[in-house]
């Protein structure tokens, strides 16, 4: 028994001293109220199911403690991280954040969060074909004109919360500048979507072929 308590015995007193140091320092801190903003986190996302409502990123926590440890609270050392595992089926769920805050320093005392709890409507997820629109800046110069315009593909796959898939009717594609264009052009440009919950599935881009002609 005295060899295992003796054994390394000036690493077990540095050891010893050091923590008495800690200690001592966070002791003869000040005690604090602070409210710090901290991210968000999602785990346990359910498959098959999206968020239509507004996405929280960040939320306030007021917490007392040292000074030390709160300044740390807000450097990436806390997190409120929220389990949707128990999500199952469409409709409105809610979350109380306190339950949810992670790695707070055993010296710190929560006591409150801002807000206490958040709410999400959840809904199906689905995907479908959407009619890409073009759209032309520019001017030809005279005795010229569009003849036809087409984007290739015609259409693109989007995907995101059911009611906000079904109430896009196309998509956007950049305006193809027709400046200075005498003979039929094609040119790749970017698609998008108005509908920030809804995201394209192919790449966001399309080629525009565009038959110009003398006009009569």
């Amino acid at each position: 028994m005295r060899t295992l308590l003796t054994r390394n015995l000036g690493w077990k007193l540095f050891s010893l001293l050091a923590a008495i140091g800690v200690w001592m320092n966070v002791a003869g801190e000040p005690e604090l109220t602070a409210i710090v903003s901290v991210p968000v986190e999602y785990k346990n996302f359910p498959r098959g199911f999206e968020i239509s409502s507004d996405i929280v990123e960040s939320v306030d926590v007021e917490a007392h403690g040292p000074a030390s440890l709160l300044r740390d609270l807000g450097d990436g050392h806390l997190a409120a991280v929220v389990d949707l595992s128990s999500v199952r089926a469409p409709g409105e769920r809610t979350f109380t954040l306190a339950e949810s805050l992670q790695r707070l320093p055993r010296d710190v005392n929560l006591i409150r969060t801002i807000p206490a709890q958040v709410r999400f409507q959840f809904e199906r997820r689905a995907t479908r074909l959407v009619p890409v629109h073009v759209s032309f800046s520019g001017t030809l110069p005279p005795g010229e004109k569009v003849v036809s315009a087409a984007a290739d593909p015609p259409e693109l796959r989007i995907a995101g919360p059911e009611s906000r898939v079904m109430a896009v009717q196309s998509l956007e594609a950049d305006p193809f500048d027709l400046t200075g264009e005498t003979r039929d052009a094609s040119r790749v440009v970017a698609v998008y979507t108005a509908e920030p919950q809804v995201r394209i599935l192919n790449a966001p881009r399309v080629k525009v072929e565009v038959q110009i002609a003398k006009t009569q």
